[in-house]
C-alpha cells in the first residue's frame, strides 16, 4: 500500500509539549513562537522531519499554524479542517482560529501585548508572510524575532533524519522538452526580471526545470533541494549527492554545478557580496534567503518564480500523457465502482475501499505497462458523517463501514509517469433520501456549469468561481473550499499558480490543468463532492460572436452515480452535457474493461433523458 492507516497524531501530548516549548522560550526571554505546517521549501507535502506542527499539536492537516504564548495557545486552520482540528488537537490547550479570516498576522496585530517578543523560524515563513508578521507586530508595539535555531528541533528528541530517496531522470517522452532548453528559457526570464541570479525554492520547479523526479515527500515525486540559476546560463543545484546514482549525477553535471545543501547559504552570501542581483519569489521563498542576500550587501529582486507559469502550461507531450493517464485511471475507478456496487451494504469499510481502489489502479497500470508509481495523496474515504470532514484521512481508529442509506465520498488520485490524476465521486449506499439527491444534484450543476463554460482570454479563476456556486446560493447553501486547483504533470496534485477560487488571481491560459470540484457538507451526517480534472483549451471563435473564447476539456472519465441525480433539477443543456459525458465515458473506457464491469458501465452511463 502507498498509504497507511495508522494515526501518529496524538492530542494527549499537546499540553506536555507546549509546556516544554514555553520553558524554552522563557529562558530566552521570548513571549511566543509560531509553528507553521511548513518546511524550508514552503511545500504542501513535507518530509516526516518537518512535521513540527503535528508533533506539537497532534493536528495532521496540510495547512495550519500554531501560535504559542505564555498564557494561551492558538491553532489556525482553514475551512477544510474546522472539524478535523477539534478531533486531533487538545481543545483544552489550543483555541482554534480561522487561517483565512483571522490569520496569525491579523491576530498578532490586534491581540499581543506591547513589548512582546514573538519568535519565528525564518526558514519556515515566506518573505511575504514574515513581512506581514513584522508589520502586525509593529502595529501592536511588539517585535518579531528571527531565530537561528528552531526550538521544536531542539525539543523533538526522536525527530526523523532528512530524506535520502533516489533522484531519477524524467524521460523526454513525458517531459516534452529538454532540460537545457527549459533552463535557457528561464535564464532569459531572469535577465528580463532585472536579476543576475534566481533561487528556485520550490522543489516542483526544480524537478520541472531539470527534468528530474524523486521521493523525498509523500505522494509527490520531488527531490528536495534548491537551485540557483544564472541569467548567464551558469547554474547550481544544491542537493545531497547521496540521492543520485551514477547516471543521474552524470546527467546533472552537464546542466549545472552540484553542491551539498549546506553550501547554499555561503554560496548565496558570496554571490550577494559580489554585487549580484538575486531574484526571490516573495510568496514562495523563505525569509531566511532574503536575510542572507541583504546581510551580504546584495540586491534583492522580488519576482515570481520563473518556472511556475511555464510548469503550469502543459506542452503537447504532457497533455497527451494526461489524457492517457486519465483513461487508464478511469478504467481502474470504474472497476472499483462496479465492485462496490455489487457489495452488500455494511460489507465494506473505508479502509477496505481504499485498499481495493489502489489494487485496481495497480492492475490497470500493469496492464498498460505504465506502473502506478504512487497515489497522489492519501485517499479521502469517508462514509456517512466522515464524508463531511472535507480532508478526512481514514485511520484504524476512525474506520467505518459503508452502511445502508448513507453516502460514501471517495476522493483519490494516482501518480503515473505520464500524468497525475485526482477524482472525487460520491456514491449512494442503498437508497438515498430525497434531500441527498437534491443536494447532490446541486453539486453536479456546479460541476457542469464550470465544464460548459466559455470565457475570454484574460479570465482569472476568481472570475468563474461563482459559476460553480450559483445553484448552491439559490438554495441557501455553500462550501468552505475553492472550486479548483492546478494539477502537475507527474508532480504535485495541487499545483499553482492557477486555481478556481475567490483568491484565484492567475489568468487561465491554454494548457493549464485544473480540478473542478464543488461540494456540500452536512456536519455529522454526510458530505458530497464531485470532481473532474479539466484542461483549458485554445480560444476559438463562436459563430456570430466578436471574441474568441477558451473552454475546458474534461480529462476525467468516470460516470456519476445516477441514484444521486434528480433530472428534474437539471436544465436541458445540463442534461445534454451529462448524457454526452456518459456516452464519452462508455466509448473510451468501455474497451478497457470487460465482463461484469462492462455491463455495470453500460447501465451507469445510460441516457437520463
Amino acid at each position: 500500500m502507498f498509504q497507511t492507516f495508522d494515526s501518529d497524531a496524538d492530542p494527549s501530548r499537546g499540553a506536555e509539549r507546549v509546556a516544554q516549548l514555553r520553558d524554552w522560550l522563557a529562558e530566552r526571554k521570548l513571549d511566543g513562537f509560531l509553528v507553521p505546517r511548513a518546511d524550508e521549501h514552503q511545500g504542501e507535502y513535507v518530509a516526516a522531519r518537518s512535521e513540527r506542527l503535528r508533533w506539537l499539536t497532534g493536528f495532521a492537516g496540510s495547512a495550519g499554524v500554531a501560535l504559542v504564548l505564555a498564557d494561551k495557545a492558538l491553532i489556525f486552520v482553514d475551512g477544510r479542517y474546522t472539524l478535523q482540528v477539534r478531533d486531533q488537537a487538545d481543545m483544552a490547550v489550543f483555541t482554534p482560529e480561522s487561517l483565512v479570516e483571522n490569520p496569525p498576522s491579523a491576530w498578532i496585530g490586534d491581540n499581543v501585548q506591547r513589548g512582546a517578543r514573538i519568535g519565528f523560524d525564518p526558514w519556515l515563513h515566506t518573505i511575504a508572510d514574515a513581512r506581514a508578521l513584522r508589520a502586525a507586530a509593529t502595529k501592536a508595539g511588539a517585535e518579531m524575532i528571527a531565530l537561528d535555531v528552531n526550538p521544536i528541533d531542539v525539543l523533538w528528541i526522536d525527530q526523523p533524519a532528512p530524506p535520502l530517496e533516489p533522484v531519477t531522470i524524467h524521460p523526454i517522452a513525458f517531459a516534452g522538452e529538454l532540460a537545457r532548453d527549459k533552463l535557457a528559457r528561464l535564464a532569459k526570464v531572469i535577465g528580463q526580471q532585472g536579476a543576475s541570479h534566481c533561487v528556485l525554492t520550490d522543489p516542483s520547479s526544480v524537478a520541472w526545470a531539470f527534468n528530474i523526479r524523486g521521493g523525498d515527500v509523500p505522494h509527490t515525486p520531488l527531490a528536495l533541494g534548491f537551485a540557483v540559476l544564472g541569467a548567464d546560463g551558469r547554474h547550481g543545484l544544491f542537493m545531497d549527492k547521496r540521492k543520485m546514482g551514477i547516471e543521474t549525477e552524470a546527467y546533472l553535471t552537464q546542466l549545472c554545478e552540484l553542491h551539498p545543501p549546506r553550501r547554499l547559504e555561503p554560496e548565496l552570501a558570496h554571490l550577494a557580496a559580489q554585487g549580484a542581483a538575486i531574484a526571490l519569489d516573495p510568496a514562495l521563498a523563505a525569509d531566511r534567503l532574503r536575510m542572507i542576500v541583504e546581510d551580504a550587501g546584495g540586491k534583492l529582486v522580488e519576482a515570481p518564480d520563473p518556472a511556475r507559469l511555464p510548469r503550469a502550461v502543459k506542452n503537447a507531450a504532457e497533455i497527451a500523457g494526461a489524457r492517457a493517464a486519465h483513461a487508464r485511471d478511469g478504467a481502474a475507478v470504474v472497476e472499483f465502482l462496479a465492485w462496490l456496487d455489487r457489495a452488500a451494504p455494511g460489507s465494506v469499510d473505508e479502509i477496505g475501499a481504499v485498499t481495493r481502489l489502489e489494487d485496481c489502479r495497480r492492475a490497470a497500470g500493469e496492464a498498460a505497462q505504465m506502473p502506478l508509481r504512487d497515489v497522489s495523496f492519501d485517499t479521502i474515504s469517508g462514509s456517512g458523517p466522515n464524508g463531511a470532514i472535507i480532508h478526512y484521512r481514514v485511520s484504524r481508529a476512525t474506520n467505518r463501514r459503508l452502511e445502508q442509506g448513507e453516502l460514501f465520498l471517495i476522493d483519490s488520485g494516482a501518480q503515473y509517469q505520464d500524468g497525475t490524476t485526482d477524482i472525487t465521486r460520491t456514491i449512494a449506499i442503498g437508497t438515498p433520501t430525497d434531500e441527498m439527491r437534491e443536494r447532490a444534484t446541486i453539486v453536479l450543476k456546479g460541476l457542469i456549469g464550470i465544464s460548459m463554460l466559455r470565457f475570454p482570454p484574460g479570465t482569472r479563476g476568481s472570475d468563474i468561481d461563482v459559476v460553480a456556486r450559483l445553484a448552491h446560493w439559490k438554495s441557501g447553501i455553500d462550501y468552505a473550499h475553492g472550486t479548483g486547483h492546478g494539477v502537475g504533470s507527474y508532480l504535485s496534485v495541487h499545483e499553482g499558480p492557477q486555481r478556481i477560487a475567490r483568491t484565484g488571481s492567475e489568468k487561465l491560459v491554454e494548457g493549464m490543468i485544473l480540478s473542478n470540484e464543488p461540494g456540500y457538507y452536512q456536519p455529522g451526517r454526510y458530505g458530497i463532492r464531485l470532481e473532474n480534472l479539466i484542461l483549458v483549451t485554445a480560444a476559438e471563435p463562436i459563430e456570430g460572436g466578436d471574441i474568441a473564447m477558451h473552454g475546458f476539456e474534461t480529462l476525467t472519465l468516470v460516470p456519476f452515480d445516477r441514484r444521486l441525480v434528480a433530472p428534474w433539477l437539471l436544465t436541458r443543456d445540463e442534461l445534454c452535457w451529462l448524457d454526452r459525458y456518459h456516452a464519452r465515458v462508455l466509448a473510451e473506457i468501455g474497451p478497457l474493461v470487460g465482463g461484469e464491469t462492462l455491463k455495470w458501465l453500460e447501465a451507469a452511463t445510460a441516457p437520463l433523458r
